[in-house]
């Protein structure tokens, strides 16, 4: 099994970066920002904190079939996800590390929706987003990244 889980040939692509500067503020959307090692996105409310949920991700080809749920147009700014990656299986990538550019994350748990996906999406916002709210990662080697950088799995954590 552990074979299987650890076979992602494809590689993605980033197509959204969003920082989240306090709790309850909105999304601020940016081309490019830093990862730092052990803490996160600097200026993302999170980076504060540390631990397992350093980063949100959520799985671009998931959008359209979350706003068939839902009245509201979804934007990824309104699902509070830090990142949005495409063309990878995302809860692939959920036990695995994983590049984004020159940067290596370790996907670290599911990110369940959050209370607010009523208020941002309307009426079954948050059951829209069951099993599509993306992954949690950490932080393993920092740098830049940038909107339109490859995505890639690195296979399971050594450690493992």
């Amino acid at each position: 099994m552990r074979e299987l889980l650890g076979d992602v040939p494809q590689c993605g692509r980033l197509t959204f970066i969003g920082l989240r500067p306090a709790r309850h503020a909105p999304v601020e959307v940016v081309s490019s920002a830093t990862l730092v090692t052990d803490r996160g996105l600097e200026g993302d409310r999170y980076a504060r904190k540390g631990g397992n949920r350093q980063v949100s991700l959520i799985q671009a080809e998931h959008l359209p079939v979350i706003a068939s749920f839902v009245t509201t147009p979804v934007r990824p700014e309104l699902l509070r996800r830090n990142l949005v990656i495409e063309g990878i299986p995302l809860a692939a990538l959920r036990r695995l590390r994983f590049s984004i550019g020159d940067t290596e994350l370790e996907g670290t748990d599911r990110c369940a929706p959050c209370s607010r996906m009523r208020e941002a999406l309307g009426p079954g916002g948050y059951t829209a987003m069951i099993d599509m709210g993306g992954i949690l990662a950490r932080v393993i080697r920092g740098g830049v990244i940038r909107v339109g950088d490859e995505v890639r799995a690195l296979g399971f954590p050594e450690a493992a």
